[in-house]
């Protein structure tokens, strides 16, 4: 298999809800006028805590600093396995379940962290710019190694990345099990064509900034039974939405695509209290489960916490499955 180290630098962000009307001019360039912008990777990704954005440096200077912007201090870079020349999967289990053992898990095991954002396309894998030598050292002898500059993918050694450095070193602490919370939205990862964005200009601007919310103050651990969860990717000209199945229903349903077999998903919210970034293996400790079950698996990290959508099909087998995790963890 091929991973590439793709050519953009991404600024990892939180813009809080009392300062959306700050950001709306910026957000909605950045979403509808391509033409006006030389950014290539943006994503915009709502939860009743924050909205959460994602994009290059071209992007990152439509956004003015403000008391209502925090900015994680890191420079990020993606990541994408291909296999077999597509980054597309195959029939088997897709999203962050097929990477789990060859990339998630090592890099959790050099005490890498990482930030995924999966779409409908493809799954990204955020490391800092700092840890390169580092992921690359790790997964050199899995993959064969890219990185792209100017449209080329050039071949990546471990000497070339590591100028002689070592791997990380440090002990990896035992990562904290955190809490899950299960809500009861059922989930569309669908498509569309970027030319129809103007069809749906409206009704995207609706959902995004004026949409209800749940009141201000609302505890979301305390057994919230939907959760206010809206993601917009636009990435080197493809789209990718996640939306749960009452925002899709004001879609035009002709304009948005989804897989044949238009499957529905549901998610599993990672973390009790937010996050952060610099613990490593909480994608590794939902993900390496459900590889070994080949339970397909979306996942999406935010400003707070860390998102995984999995089949609804699948949802009872992964709450047990997780259950009995933490038990073993705490007995």
């Amino acid at each position: 298999m091929d991973l590439h180290i793709l050519d953009h630098r991404l600024r990892v962000t939180s813009i809080s809800k009392t300062g959306l009307e700050q950001y709306t001019h910026p957000l909605i360039k950045l979403i509808f006028l391509r033409n006006r912008t030389r950014c290539k990777f943006f994503s915009l990704t709502e939860t009743p805590e924050n909205y959460t954005v994602v994009l290059d440096e071209e992007g990152f200077k439509e956004l003015q600093p403000s008391e209502h912007l925090q900015v994680e201090g890191s420079t990020w870079l993606p990541l994408n396995v291909v296999s077999n020349g597509n980054a597309s999967s195959s029939s088997q289990a897709v999203g962050v379940t097929k990477i789990a053992k060859s990339v998630i898990a090592p890099l959790a095991e050099q005490h890498v962290s990482v930030f995924m954002l999966s779409t409908y396309q493809t799954d990204f894998i955020l490391v800092r710019e700092k840890d390169l030598s580092v992921v690359v050292e790790t997964l050199v002898e899995e993959f064969n190694i890219f990185r792209e500059e100017g449209g080329e993918s050039v071949p990546v050694h471990s000497q070339d990345a590591c100028n002689g450095l070592q791997r990380n070193g440090r002990e990896v602490p035992h990562a904290t099990v955190h809490p899950v919370l299960i809500p009861e939205n059922q989930f569309c990862v669908m498509s569309l064509d970027p030319d129809t964005l103007p069809a749906i200009a409206t009704t995207l601007i609706d959902v995004l900034f004026y949409s209800n919310s749940p009141k201000e103050g609302a505890n979301v651990d305390q057994d919230m039974e939907c959760i206010k969860f809206f993601s917009f990717s636009l990435i080197d000209g493809y789209v990718s939405l996640v939306m749960d199945t009452e925002a899709q229903r004001q879609f035009p349903a002709d304009l948005l695509f989804t897989s044949s077999s238009g499957e529905l998903w549901r998610m599993v919210r990672i973390g009790g209290q937010p996050l952060g970034f610099d613990e490593c293996g909480i994608v590794a400790q939902i993900s390496q489960p459900l590889a070994d079950s080949d339970i397909s698996a979306y996942y999406i990290s935010t400003f707070s916490f860390d998102h995984a959508l999995v089949p609804e099909e699948d949802i009872v087998s992964v709450t047990e499955m997780l259950q009995a995790q933490r038990k073993d963890i705490t007995s």
